[in-house]
């Protein structure tokens, strides 16, 4: 499946739009990860627990996007954006959404 961020795929032709798709996560912090991120805020540097659990929310909300992709047929997304909301305090939804087409 190809997915981008662009109007069209370079070299290929929309062929059929499927319609608008998306997937989304919402994930609560972990204790442990709020313990290192308020020792880290005190001597700056990334946070990596944070990373690991932004980078895992955004992987399994481009999975759940896809996998609606391929219910409907497609074999690529296109114009795919990302979008982050607070829930509740300490939980925050990843939504990601795009357009599915058929590429020849």
């Amino acid at each position: 499946m190809v997915i981008v961020n662009t109007e069209i795929v370079p070299g290929h032709t929309i062929r059929e739009v499927k319609g608008l798709v998306q997937g989304n996560t919402i994930r609560a912090k972990h204790v442990g990860r709020d313990i290192a991120a308020g020792f880290k805020n005190l001597l700056g540097g990334e946070l990596r627990g944070y990373t690991e659990l932004l980078t895992e929310a955004r992987r399994q909300a481009i999975e759940r996007m896809m996998s609606q992709a391929q219910e409907l047929g497609a074999n690529a997304i296109v114009n795919v954006r990302f979008t982050t909301s607070a829930v509740t305090q300490g939980a925050a939804e990843l939504y990601a959404y795009g357009t599915a087409v058929v590429l020849e």
